[in-house]
């Protein structure tokens, strides 16, 4: 359970709650450049104007955002819900997601992303979608959905694309102690674009350690007007090289159209 209490709060013509403590030691400050409403009867605070929300690494900057607690017998303001309306920017340590709304579940450590051009950066890689994010904060895991694409950046300067209906990046903590990308998992109508070649299929998985991709369900392997089809693939990105297979069950087997002279330079 995250649990996010009122610190003291940079706002003009508000008396804010005292200080409480938590079992995290981190308060979570409540800013803005506009005003503060402190509504006791309904146990929330709305801040408007460039209102930002920060707890340790994590921050909710919004237009508006609207703050509901609760009472418990430990304290008595435990923030469960934070909604966060117009230009929403959520930042956990190396990474940033933008929206339009959000709705961020404290004791989920759940922010669900909705709106226009819904967008989350990070070291090497840009993940955007149609619909809607599921931002896990704390877990490190988002999930993309709606015409979902990721493009990564290689140090060279290199781009694959990967796209599918639904894309889930799972993250962790990397041997410096920064949140980095672990896997990539993507669903329905997977299309990963290489600078050499397109690989289509129904599921796919990447693992950044090995910076290799599986796809599985009706996969193709185009390289200009060239064609492999079989039912699994793996890709590997470190060689630019692919693999198709035949299914392990028996049925059709792999199938190659090659046409002379196609891979030759100008």
């Amino acid at each position: 359970m995250l649990c996010i209490l009122i610190a003291p709060m940079k706002l003009h013509a508000q008396t804010a709650p005292a200080p409480q403590t938590h079992e995290n030691g981190q308060p979570l400050e409540i800013t803005a450049d506009g005003t503060l409403e402190w509504n006791r009867a309904e146990k929330l605070f709305v801040a408007k104007k460039n209102a930002m929300a920060e707890q340790g690494p994590t921050s909710i900057k919004a237009e508006t955002l609207t703050a509901h607690y609760r009472e418990t017998e430990r304290t008595n303001m435990d923030i469960r819900q934070v909604l966060a309306e117009g230009s929403v920017v959520i930042r956990s340590q190396e990474n940033t997601a933008y929206g339009d709304k959000a709705d961020y579940d404290l004791d989920k450590g759940l922010a669900v992303m909705t709106g226009e051009n819904l967008k989350m950066t990070g070291p090497g890689q840009i993940v955007t979608a149609r619909d809607r994010f599921e931002y896990h904060v704390t877990e490190g895991r988002l999930i993309a959905e709606g015409q979902a694409k990721v493009v990564r950046t290689d140090a060279q300067g290199q781009s694959d694309t990967l796209e599918a209906d639904t894309v889930i990046a799972t993250f962790k903590d990397d041997k410096t102690g920064k949140r980095a990308l672990d896997t990539l998992e993507a669903k329905g109508h997977v299309v990963i674009t290489t600078p050499s070649e397109v690989v289509t299929g129904a599921y796919g998985i990447y693992r950044a350690d090995t910076n290799i991709a599986r796809l599985t369900g009706g996969v193709s392997i185009r390289r200009g007007p060239n064609i492999l089809e079989g039912d699994e693939a793996q890709v590997d990105l470190n060689t630019n090289t692919s693999r198709i297979f035949a299914s392990q069950t028996g049925g059709e087997r792999v199938r190659g159209v090659f046409y002379p002279g196609s891979e030759k330079g100008p």
